[in-house]
């Protein structure tokens, strides 16, 4: 798939997708040994959380924000040269700086059901399309499969007007192993799901969600 790419490849290629498609899957970003620490150190965490919320968050997910103060090896993530790069690609045109405003982590239990195709990065009173203002970094720490409710997207639906409804048909599934990572411009229409973590950097210097800084 044109979106795919490998832990080897160019940043100015992958942002190229991101700004054309509205994603970009990039396979083994991180290796196994790193996957397993950043499971380990979320662990207790997500045992400890309460799964719960309104019904389009997920009665039956467990939410975790402010990772890094949890787990180390998110602080790692955040700043891997190849997420920075594509960052620095796809938003630094039309800011003159962008920052961390969320880090989280989105645990399904069995049973929970389909959230319904959205669009994130709702933070700036923007028509769509806009320029990108929110660049989503998702991070898999499990295999991402339908089965396990692997999030869907819309490739080129950024590039819509707000008038235009998605459906089901027109998505695709972002499959991707442990370890990969996928960014989605602001705003896809997609759909989140599974154990993952996630970043988003934002354009400019709207509020902090988490109140984290690295």
């Amino acid at each position: 798939m044109a979106a795919h790419f490998q832990a080897d490849a160019d940043a100015g290629a992958i942002g190229t997708a991101v700004e054309q498609e509205g994603y970009a899957i990039v396979e083994g970003l991180i290796d196994g040994s790193q996957v397993d620490e950043l499971a380990a150190q979320l662990a207790p965490h997500i045992d400890a959380a309460q799964a719960g919320g309104s019904s389009f968050l997920g009665k039956k997910t467990k939410r975790l924000v402010g990772l890094f103060s949890r787990a180390p090896a998110a602080q790692q993530l955040a700043i891997h040269p190849l997420i920075l790069a594509v960052a620095d690609h796809v938003l630094l045109p039309y800011c003159a700086r962008y920052q961390i405003n969320y880090t989280g982590v989105m645990h399904l239990l069995p049973g929970q059901q389909a959230q319904p195709l959205h669009r994130d990065g709702r933070c700036y009173p923007f028509a769509n399309p806009s320029p990108p203002t929110t660049l989503a970094t998702m991070w898999a720490v499990d295999t991402f499969t339908p089965r396990n409710g692997a999030t869907l997207l819309i490739p080129g639906s950024h590039l819509w007007n707000d008038a235009r409804a998605p459906k089901e048909d027109e998505s695709i599934v972002a499959g991707m192993p442990p370890g990969s990572v996928g960014r989605c411009h602001a705003p896809p229409v997609s759909r989140f799901p599974r154990r993952v973590h996630t970043f988003q950097d934002r354009a400019g210097s709207p509020p902090d969600q988490d109140g984290e800084t690295l």
